[in-house]
């Protein structure tokens, strides 16, 4: 048996999280929306069914969810090109079941955050749309980045910056008289054109979407390429190519920007101000950013900003105990710098799984490791993210047909220095019961195909079993819950072995082996969870390798 928990049984409804600083210790789960869960049997996920399945996060123990964007869309990128920001998707349901979630997800002592994205918008938004039928210059057109190409005729891009999904960021249009006019930048599909922030009509339109969601009863706001609304002036080249790999890796005069400080600053006026008007709860800001260093991501996280950004430093780790150790050290440095929790995440709806990432030899070794490492991060100082199914223990799926593929960048000839065009893989719907032509995900089938195996993966298959990831999961967040001194708050190392990490919270002991063998260690304290079974000798404990216990002291 894998868990010797002594906490109180689990029920259908979360406790509330405590009041102003719910989000510092927060344990956040991302929803996919198209593949959480169908209610109407189309194949695709939607917001009643979310809905339906919010006691399964209640259970879970979670403290709110984060849900993808599922504002009207032509779905050129799973719903990041948002045509109307204001409106629900009709294959994602209605405004109406935005609210009727939000309302459940509030009683079960859920909080709500939704995605915006203000990056960009389709090329089937009313503002884009007027912006092609503007002139050049035109003051429809202020509000993207339109500029005229470069060469005898205009020719040639304006710049050499390449769109992180492939090939260049800027498509050309063609004017009224079908001759060739402007070119404008797209930073990600040509679908998705990017908003010009100097313009003071876009950061006036945001204030009034992320007001109209706040009334809805929302949470806060996961924003989407939060490093991006601000370029460099005069848009200067960059002077190589294979310009996605740089990102997070250095300042790019389209990527982390100073710029966007202000802009983030401008939210968390309204965010603060929002708070105090509607009952003190604090309603937060999250970046999705990718800067070079932790440094600099934690300027996004200063006290007049946003409320948290995400660590991709720590989802991007590999299996090693002294980088892991590294990356935790410079994670809690930089954000105590400025006062902020740090957040931890080991996947997402854009990363491969971290149990493939994290397999070298086996399937086996990978899901071994990925549970130690869940509980690594939910014993470390600040807020948490799970992405929809990491608590199944799903692996990638990596054999999924070409003509079965949606991420747009697999379209666009990732090859060419731009993402690799696999985010399917993470993406694809997730097992609730053993049977069914889609395991439970809905009455029909789905989007994405599911292998064959994930029955016995599913939510039905893995309840009620002590040894299965998501009865693991459910533990180690009651424990979270229970112990004082886990969350928010202070943390030190202790002596380990190499390839060991020990580390002390009020109360309460963590040890990781990273090793490919079991160690011998003194017993810690009492054991409260493991994520493998543990050997006692005299006074010793074998702690087997790949897996992590957590201890009460």
């Amino acid at each position: 048996m894998t868990q010797e928990l002594t906490t109180s049984p689990q029920t259908e409804t979360a406790q509330p999280s405590n009041g102003t600083g719910w989000w510092r210790d927060a344990v956040i789960y991302q929803v996919y929306v198209r593949s959480f869960a169908d209610s109407d049997g189309d194949g695709i996920g939607d917001l009643r069914g979310v809905r339906e399945r919010l006691p399964h996060l209640a259970r879970l123990g979670v403290d709110a969810v984060w849900l993808t964007p599922f504002f009207a869309s032509p779905q050129a990128d799973g719903g990041y090109d948002v045509a109307d920001y204001r409106a629900v998707d009709p294959l994602f349901g209605a405004l109406s079941d935005a609210d009727d979630l939000v309302r459940t997800a509030h009683e079960l002592g859920l909080k709500v955050i939704v995605d915006i994205v203000p990056n960009h918008t389709s090329d089937q938004h009313v503002w884009f749309q007027e912006a092609l039928a503007d002139r050049p210059r035109g003051a429809a057109r202020e509000r993207y980045h339109f500029h005229p190409g470069r060469g005898a005729d205009g020719e040639l891009p304006p710049n050499d910056w390449e769109s992180v999904f492939g090939g260049p960021a800027w498509t050309r249009t063609t004017d009224p008289d079908g001759t060739p006019g402007e070119w404008y930048l797209h930073l990600f599909a040509p679908e998705q054109p990017d908003l010009n922030w100097d313009c003071p009509e876009v950061a006036e339109e945001f204030a009034s979407i992320l007001r109209f969601w706040l009334d809805l009863g929302v949470d806060g706001f996961r924003i989407d390429v939060a490093h991006g609304m601000v370029k460099a002036a005069g848009l200067p080249d960059i002077g190589h190519t294979e310009q996605a790999k740089l990102i997070g890796a250095q300042v790019l005069p389209f990527f982390d920007q100073d710029g966007v400080h202000e802009i983030h600053r401008s939210w968390r006026r309204l965010l603060d101000s929002y708070s105090q008007e509607h009952g003190g709860t604090v309603r937060v800001g999250v970046a999705e950013a990718w800067a070079p260093t932790s440094e600099r991501l934690a300027l996004y996280v200063r006290p007049d900003e946003l409320h948290q950004a995400f660590n991709f430093q720590f989802l991007r780790c590999p299996w090693d105990a002294a980088a892991m150790r590294e990356v935790i050290d410079d994670s809690l440095a930089a954000t105590a710098s400025v006062g902020a929790p740090t957040t931890w995440v080991l996947s997402n709806h854009d990363v491969v799984r971290h149990l493939t990432r994290y397999t070298e030899d086996s399937p086996a070794q990978g899901l071994r490791r990925a549970r130690a490492a869940a509980l690594l991060m939910l014993a470390l100082p600040g807020s948490t993210y799970i992405y929809q199914g990491e608590e199944l223990g799903l692996p990638e799926v990596t054999d999924l047909p070409d003509d079965c593929r949606q991420d747009p960048a697999f379209f666009r000839t990732f090859h060419e220095s731009g993402q690799d065009g696999f985010r399917d893989g993470c993406r694809v719907p997730i097992p609730w019961s053993r049977d069914g032509e889609s395991y439970g995900f809905g009455p029909g089938g789905s989007w994405l195909p599911q292998p064959a195996d994930w029955r016995d993966l599913s939510v039905e298959a893995q309840t009620g079993d002590p040894d299965s990831t998501l009865e693991l999961y459910r533990a180690a967040l009651a424990v979270r819950r229970e112990v004082p001194g886990l969350g928010d708050g202070p943390m030190d190392w202790l002596d380990a072995p190499e390839g060991v990490l020990a580390l002390s919270r009020r109360g309460f002991v963590c040890t990781l082996n990273t090793l490919g063998e079991a160690v011998e260690l003194p017993i810690p304290g009492r054991a409260l969870l493991s994520s493998a079974p543990l050997e006692y000798g005299a006074g010793t404990v074998r702690i087997p390798a790949d897996s992590c216990a957590w201890w009460a002291i």
